[in-house]
């Protein structure tokens, strides 16, 4: 099981972990710690809902692991998968509401992961998600899984919007695109999604 790999990713952004920003990764108990009613709860937050890294905690459980005790590195693609849906419903978009009232889906068209460090059984993990480039009918976003304050695993994900029914690429719904856009440092509006 070998954690480090070649990436693709370069550059100094702080979801690669190559420095700290305003939106800098907070572990989910830092955030269960500064929860507005005190409590242990680790709903998953971010900064704003409209701006910043999504964050939602992940617990390493046995069936995640390998025979060397460190998490399969297959199963950080799920993790990082589920962090996706759940950003997107933190925001008010359901996948299956997509696919049936807009006949959209997203398909991953590429991936770059590097590994850096494993994770263990019953650790708590913090995976992220961050819109890097926002196109017509592609977005791309930066995830990192956490714990504590040491980067596991940081990754870049190319999604594209395709029809459910032919699975040709179409421009993403207006809604969607323009969070997507506000959110990711190209900036660009709907209107410049052409």
């Amino acid at each position: 099981m070998a954690f480090r790999s070649r990436s693709k990713m370069s550059g100094g952004h702080p979801a690669q972990g190559q420095g700290k920003s305003e939106n800098a990764v907070r572990s989910p108990e830092s955030q269960a710690r500064n929860s507005e009613h005190g409590t242990r709860n680790l709903e998953p937050r971010t900064r704003n809902p409209e701006l910043g890294t999504f964050v939602w905690p992940v617990r390493v459980y046995y069936e995640d692991t390998d025979s060397g005790g460190g998490v399969y590195y297959a199963n950080y693609l799920r993790f990082l998968e589920r962090a996706r849906t759940e950003w997107l419903r933190a925001r008010g978009f359901e996948q299956t509401a997509l696919a049936r009232e807009h006949g959209v889906v997203f398909v991953v068209t590429a991936l770059s992961i590097e590994y850096r460090r494993p994770a263990r059984f019953d650790d708590l993990l913090a995976v992220t998600v961050e819109p890097a480039e926002v196109g017509a009918s592609r977005v791309v976003l930066l995830q990192r899984i956490v714990r504590g304050d040491e980067e596991l695993v940081a990754a870049s994900v190319r999604l594209a919007c395709v029809n459910t029914a032919t699975f040709k690429p179409v421009r993403m719904p207006r809604s969607l695109s323009a969070l997507a856009a506000r959110q990711a440092p190209n900036g660009r509006s709907p209107e410049d999604l052409g």
